[in-house]
Order: C-alpha cells, then structure tokens, then sequence
C-alpha cells in the first residue's frame, strides 16, 4: 500500500468510528426516547422502529448502482446530510409524523453510508492488505459504539427532554464530521488503484449479481450468520434470558458489555490467526463456536444450576458471539469485495448490506415471540441454524478460487518472485 493510500484509509476509518461513536449516543435510548420520553406510546417508537429498519430495505436496491456510477464520495456525503438531518429531526420530533419522518432519514442515510466507506475502503487497498483494513474498521466502529454508549448513558435524563436533544445533537454533528473528514480524502491515482475503479459501471446489475454462483451463496450465508446473531441479540436472546434464565435487565447491559470487550480485546490477535486460514474455514469454525454458545445459553434457561451459574452462562454467550465476530469483521467484508467484478464493487457491497439487513429485520420477529415463549425449541432451532453456518460455509469454500479463500497466498507467491531464483542449467544428455 502506498503512502497516499495509507492517507486515505487512516482518513475513511478515522470518520467511520466518529460516526459510530454518534450513533452510539442514541441507539440504545431510542424506543425509550419515543415511547415514554416524547409520550408518544410504545405502538408509535414500535412503528419509528421499524420505519428506521424499512427505510434502509428501500434505498439500498438503488445504492449500489449510484456508488459504481458516481464513485462512493458523494453517495456517502449525501447519505451522511440525511442522516444529520434525521438525527437533529428525531431529537426536536415531539409528533408522531415528525419521529416517523425522522426515523426514515437517519434509516436511510445509515444503510447507504455501510455499503459506501466498504466500497472505499476497497478501493484504497488491495487483496492483501483489505483484510485487516476491514479488520481494522470494525474494532474501531465497535470502539466508537460502546464508548459513544457509555458517555450517553451518562448524559441522558428520562425527566429531561432536552437531555435527548443533546445526544442527538451530538449524533448529527459527527456524521456532518464524517462528511468532512471523506470530503479531505484524496484517491490516490496509482495505477493499482485505478484498476479498482468502475470502468463500466452501467454493465452488470442485479442479473449479473444473481448469476454469480458464488456471490449468491455467500449472500444466503450472510442472511443465516446475522439471522442467528445480531438479530437475536437485543430481541429473541434478551427475551430468552430474562423469561427462561431469569436475567436482570441490568444484566442485558452487562453481557453487552462482555460481548462488545471481547471484540476489542481479541480482534487482532484473532487476525493473526485469521490472516493465514481459508476464509471458508473460518466461517465454519464461527459456525461451531455460535453453536456452543447456543448450548451455554440452554444451560443458563434451562439448566438446574445457581442464579448466579446462569448470569455466568448468559454473559459467556455473548462473549462468544463477540469472539465469532471478531473473526467474521476480517474474513467476510473482504471476500465480498474479491467476489466482485471491477464495475460492481458498490453493488455488491449493498446487495449484502441488503441482505443484513433483511436478516436484522427477520430475526427479531422470529427470535423475539419464540426467545419470549418456546424456551427449548428456541435454544434447538438456533443450535441448528449455528450448525447450518458450517455447513454453508464449507460448501461456498468449493465456489472460491484458491486466492479468494485465502489470501495470504498472493504474498507468499509475491516473496517467491521478489527471490528470483535462478533456475538450474539442464545438464545435457
């Protein structure tokens, strides 16, 4: 990676994490900041909720096409004023079509800005440094989400309105940051970059997309990897825990806590790990890991033992989840990115964000009644749902090239060219 390259990442991550550390401000408090603070109900922050979530499935089919066309700068300075706009309207919203419209802003601006800083990011590294630049964006987003959490925790007062209207304030503020820290970014024109830019961005689409084997395979791996977790985290598991295994709210906080620590703590050790190992290995060894944690949490639920045995078995669920986290942020993004021809890097990068987010919007519905109700069916169909990441995951392994599973080997080719050893003279006959 080159000088200017190097810049240019430093610069995209640095606004990445400011803009999560905005977005963990608010997302915590936000069906609590409509439904008892603005005393709009809890039906209305139900329905701000889920505006939020559908406003990211509408933009993000057309994303895409806009970020292979245009370049991902101005898509993601457009998402980023949207999303200021939603985040100051939500904090000033005290109607229900003013948090309804709000919600749909910083929905939208917050789905397109993901697949736009990846196709970035991607176009300022290369198939042997994209793996830890995307390793490195997500230590730093989960960094800037718990620590923008724990400070607005300490800000935020359920008495005092204004106190939300601070954190939003705050929200809004840092992406308009993270609008003028990309605006400073300066693509480096090498060569090597510039084979990464879209020639033809009007060639391929979504038939293109669906006829890629591979491509799709992943997508289906991606719906089953966030159904299973990060959309059983904050509905079905949360459920789960304080119907089945007894759980203090305060607790949620903790395993959330224990979850988020965990990634911070081992995502670069994990990389070492990652770095040098098939990609579709390590995906099936989430799988496996997802799958124990899943038998943790039957225990905790459904086990004989101690409240406090529980608590310790709750906690250790999310620890795990976090672990199989730390070991995904380096090994999917990436591979997304290799999958993708030179023109529809952005389409692919929201097809899967689409499908994230079709998943986020799945699993709490799913998870939620079943995590709430049918304690053991829910612990067996997600034991299962864990087993099937592995099995997926090994039968995409079979779609990929050599280089696209596993990297690393670009630079052990690239240390046997830069030997150049000279080859024997044939001794004649």
């Amino acid at each position: 990676m080159t000088k200017a390259m190097g810049a240019a990442m430093r610069r995209i991550q640095a606004g990445s994490a400011l803009s999560a550390f905005g977005l963990g401000f608010t997302v915590p408090y936000l069906y609590v900041y409509v439904a008892q603070v603005r005393d709009l109900g809890a039906t209305t922050a139900g329905i701000v909720l889920a505006v939020f979530a559908m406003a990211a499935l509408v933009v993000l089919p057309f994303s895409g096409r806009a970020i292979d066309r245009r370049g991902p700068l101005p898509v993601l300075l457009v998402a980023a004023v949207l999303a200021s706009l939603g985040a100051l309207g939500m904090g000033l919203s005290s109607s229900v079509p003013a948090a309804v419209a709000s919600a749909a802003l910083l929905g939208a601006g917050t789905a397109v800005m993901q697949p736009a800083l990846a196709t970035m990011i991607v176009w300022c590294s290369d198939p042997t440094t994209r793996t830890r630049s995307f390793a490195m964006q997500f230590f730093l987003q989960n960094l800037g989400l718990g620590v923008g959490g724990l400070i607005g925790g300490q800000l935020v007062d359920p008495s005092r309105p204004g106190s939300f209207l601070l954190l939003f304030s705050i929200e809004a503020a840092m992406f308009l940051v993270l609008g003028g820290i990309v605006m400073t970014v300066k693509m480096p024109g090498s060569p090597a970059l510039q084979d990464t830019r879209p020639a033809d961005a009007r060639k391929g689409g979504i038939r293109a997309l669906l006829g890629h084997k591979a491509m799709v395979q992943l997508c289906v791996l991606g719906f089953v990897l966030f159904f299973a977790c990060y959309g059983q985290f904050e509905s079905g598991l949360a459920a789960y825990g304080t119907e089945a295994a007894g759980i203090e709210p305060s607790t949620l906080g903790m395993a959330l806590a224990a979850n988020t620590a965990v990634i911070v703590i081992a995502q670069f050790v994990v990389l070492r790990f990652v770095e040098r190992r098939r990609r579709s290995r390590v995906i099936a060894a989430v799988g496996l890991i997802w799958a124990m944690a899943w038998v943790i949490a039957g225990y905790a639920g459904l086990g004989n033992g101690s409240q406090a045995m529980a608590t310790a078995a709750f906690i250790s669920t999310y620890a795990l989840f976090g672990l199989g986290e730390a070991m995904l942020s380096p090994t999917v993004a990436p591979l997304v990115a290799d999958l993708a021809p030179e023109s529809m890097v952005g389409q692919y990068n929201s097809a899967f964000a689409l499908v994230k987010q079709l998943a986020l919007a799945v699993g709490p519905a799913v998870g939620g009644p079943m995590g709430a109700a049918l304690h053991g069916p829910y612990i067996v169909t997600f034991v299962l749902f864990s087993l099937g990441i592995t099995y997926l995951a090994l039968r995409l392994g079979r779609q990929l090239t050599p280089m696209q599973d596993q990297p690393s080997l670009a630079t052990r080719t690239s240390r046997v060219v830069a030997r150049h050893q000279p080859e024997k003279a044939s001794v004649p006959a």
